[in-house]
């Protein structure tokens, strides 16, 4: 037998899927945890650079460019 095959009568190949070892992940992702303190940290660090180049190339604020003054 090899792996992943199972030979029939006649010298048939039997191929099918290799099972995957299954596990349980202990470790906690949701609320405050470094993960996602980690997760928040960057996605504000990308809005806050987002927001300075939107200003740089605009000229207006946030506030101004959405509202159109």
């Amino acid at each position: 037998m090899v792996r992943g095959q199972v030979i029939e009568e006649g010298g048939r190949a039997n191929v099918y899927a290799v099972e995957p070892k299954v596990y349980m992940d202990e470790s906690q992702q949701f609320g405050f945890n470094e993960y996602a303190e980690k997760l928040n940290g960057r996605l504000a660090m990308i809005g806050f650079v987002s927001v300075l180049i939107l200003e740089a190339v605009t000229g207006h604020g946030v506030i101004g460019w959405l509202t159109g003054l």
